[in-house]
Parts: structure tokens; sequence; C-alpha cells
């Protein structure tokens, strides 16, 4: 927990450029690797600072045996590739957006529903339900197998003019994940969609081929969006997460005891890290103030209208994802 701690202290989100070589742990000779890759970076974000404690905590625990190599910033594959290569064996875990699912599996497309979790505790009862638990292992058929999920936050908008009332997104190109749910969304806005990689926003706010895009506090801040658009304007419209997955075939491979103590050090892990996301992005968003960025807060009236807006878009797309599914997740918001 140090990173998070220094961090929340107040020490700047310094985000290295990392190689293949450098972002991963030297194993040793005879020791069983696990790959674990991610597309976002190892310091200054919930996923990157997760998954580095996760991997010190196997490779104290089972020195000798199974040593842990993480790959953060798309160093070994993005999440659009992430899928097909934890199916072939090309790596063994992997952390990618709740958004990247959708092809395996139509109920996930639940977590891009806009406006559908008030707040990140909401979507945590949601996730922890008999509901959510069930989404774990809605995609073991087709090989891959959910262990935990891992918090990063609420969504917010940003484009290269402010955004405050719905009918500002209007003829601007926005990136997005590969999510039909995204594109009703920005469609519903007047906006055109377009679908890029993670790795490729920053480029791409440049250069014009989007004008504006979506994220958390974490991704604008260690990424730098935020110094290619107007500003953030804080709609906490969605959510991103992440799920961890595993290979089903070397997960269950695994010996019994290994797989339990393994299983044990990531719902530590998940608990711990889970706890500090919202500080982290709270942190990341007083960085951006503090270098200059933008942050505007919507007025209840103009929320209204972003409400009234983007809920529509539900009615879209609840026979596939489940008119059940759904209420659970709304029954999440009241305590």
């Amino acid at each position: 927990m140090r990173a998070i701690f220094t961090a929340l202290l107040g020490a700047a989100l310094i985000v290295p450029s990392l190689s293949a070589s450098a972002a991963q742990t030297a194993c040793d000779e005879g020791e069983q690797k696990i790959r674990f890759s991610h597309v976002v970076a190892d310091k200054g974000h919930p996923k990157g600072e997760a998954a580095a404690e996760f991997a010190a905590r196997v490779n104290a625990t089972f020195e000798g045996r199974y040593c842990v190599e993480v790959y953060p910033s798309s160093t070994l594959f993005s999440d659009d590739d992430v899928l097909d290569a934890l199916v072939a064996g090309d790596v063994e875990m992997a952390a990618p957006s709740l958004s990247k699912f959708e092809t395996y599996t139509l109920a996930f497309r639940i977590f891009d529903l806009p406006f559908l979790f008030e707040d990140i505790a909401a979507v945590e009862r949601f996730q922890t339900s008999p509901a959510g638990e069930a989404m774990k292992s809605s995609m073991r058929d087709r090989g891959i197998l959910g262990l935990a999920y891992w918090h990063n936050g609420m969504k917010q908008m940003s484009a290269n003019r402010p955004l405050k009332a719905p009918e500002d997104a209007a003829g601007l190109k926005f990136r997005i994940q590969s999510s039909d749910v995204l594109d009703a969304q920005f469609r519903a806005l007047g906006a055109e969609p377009v679908k890029l990689a993670f790795k490729d926003v920053y480029d791409a706010l440049g250069d014009g081929r989007v004008q504006g895009q979506e994220n958390t506090w974490t991704n604008i801040y260690t990424k730098k969006f935020y110094t290619r658009q107007d500003g953030v304007t804080e709609t906490n419209h969605g959510i991103i997460d992440y799920l961890v997955i595993v290979s089903r075939d070397w997960w269950e491979g695994l010996p019994a005891a290994d797989r339990a103590g393994i299983g044990q050090i990531l719902v530590e892990v998940s608990h711990e890290y889970n706890r500090f996301s919202f500080e982290l992005n709270e942190l990341a968003k007083m960085r951006i103030l503090e270098n200059g960025g933008a942050v505007r807060r919507l007025t209840k009236g103009n929320r209204e209208k972003w409400v009234d807006v983007l809920t529509p878009v539900w009615r879209q797309f609840e026979n596939e994802i489940g008119a059940s599914l759904i209420e659970a997740a709304l029954a999440s918001n009241r305590r």
C-alpha cells in the first residue's frame, strides 16, 4: 500500500515511459511465469497500483514457484486484443475494462448504461450482489473466468469546447471504447462516436481525429488528456471498472492449494485497493486543477437535462442485458 499512501500524501503522479522489459519482474529459472497484461500506467492509477501489489505479494509468497510479470501501458497487449490472447494461452491474467466483454456476453453492457449508478458505492453493492457475482462466470464456456472486480471510478466528459448542456456535445467526435452502448450514448447527444484503443487517445485528441472523450479522473490525469482539451465536465455519468480475468484452462490446471493461495491474495488486494480508488481519482482531479486544467461542475438543472437525454438509451439494450439485471443494478442505488 506504500505507493497509494505516498500519492495521497501529495506526491506528484509521474508516469514513466516503460518498456516491456522494464515493466516486468525478473523471474528466476524454474519459476512458472504468470503474465499479467493491462493498459494503464503502473503508478498513480488504481489498476496499475493494484496489479503491482498483487504481483509483489504473489512473488513473495510463492518465491521459487510462481512469478507474476506485470506489463502495464499496453506493452504486451491492448484491451482489444487481450481476450483472444488469454484464450490462446499467450497471457495468463488481464484486467480489461468491463466494456470489452460485450463480444463474449451482452450482460456486461449493463456497466455502460449512462446514469444507471449513482456513485461508486452503488457499483460496489451491485458487483458484490448475487447478480454481480454470477457475471464473473458468464464467460466460462468461452475459456475466460472472472475473479475480481477492480474499481477505477466514475466517468467524466471532456472536449475541445465547454460541455455544460447536452447540446454542447453535438457535432463533435468523441473517442469511445468498443461498445455499442457507448456508441448509442453519444449518438443520443448528436455526437459522432469513434472507437479507438486507449493507447491511441492522447494522439487522437492532438491530431483532431477526435475532439472529445470520456474517462475517469485518473485516466485523464495520468495520460494527460486534459492538456489537449478545453476542460473536463464532472458528469459522473458512468463508470470505468475492470474485471480481473484468467485463462480458464490455466487457472483450473493449477494445484488446488496454489489456486486457493493466489486467489486469496487477489481477494485481499482487491479489497484494499478498491477502497482507495475514490481517493486516487480525487487526487487526480486536484492535480488537473493545480496544473491549470479546467474542471466544470453541472448545475442541478443542467444535470437533469443530461439525464433526460441519455437514460432512454437503457431501453435500446434492455432485452439484451435483461430487465431483471437492470432492476438489480437500480436496487443498488437504494441504501
